[in-house]
């Protein structure tokens, strides 16, 4: 009886050892910034992001100047210029907002050009980190750099120069 009970748990224990899951790292900043072509998309990013600020910044401050030229003359403006000229200010305020809104919203400029210039890169990266899972035999791969739930992880799980040495970057 004990044998038998003996050979169950030491197949269930082999069993579980067969069916063991294999996991690994990457370290996405880690990668990226080892990749010269990000860098220079990332210089490209901030200055079309610069530029579009500038034209932004100066539809908001044309928006300023006429509000105070409002304030300094309301006293001597008639109903119907005090009228007109809120509506400029408005509409002013409104066109930078709408500026604002087109370059740099959810679905403005800015991240039209990140997504169109990062998308290489990334199907690059996921690519590499694909064939590296399917050599090896990993179930996950996980990403330390989103995964904030990750309070410890072995540095020998860690396959970012791997990916690197497979995307022809190496250190």
């Amino acid at each position: 009886m004990r044998k038998s009970v003996l050979s169950i748990v030491l197949l269930f224990a082999v069993s579980i050892a067969a069916n063991a899951q294999k996991f690994a790292l990457i370290d996405m900043e880690y990668i990226l910034e080892n990749i010269p072509a990000y860098s220079r998309i990332n210089e490209q990013l901030n200055q079309a992001s610069e530029q579009w600020q500038r034209e932004v910044e100066v539809v908001a401050q044309e928006a300023q100047r006429l509000y105070q030229e409002y304030q300094s003359q309301a006293g001597s403006l008639t109903d119907a210029q005090r009228t007109d000229r809120e509506e400029a200010i408005i509409s002013k305020e409104r066109e930078a907002s709408e500026l604002r809104r087109q370059y740099f919203g959810p679905e403005g400029e800015l991240y039209k050009r990140q997504e169109n210039l990062m998308r290489p890169i990334q199907d690059q990266i996921y690519q590499a980190v694909k064939e590296i899972s399917e050599t090896n035999g990993y179930t996950v791969i996980v990403d330390r750099a989103s995964a904030t739930s990750i309070i410890y992880a072995s540095p020998s799980i860690d396959i970012s120069d791997e990916v690197l040495n497979r995307l022809g970057y190496s250190n």
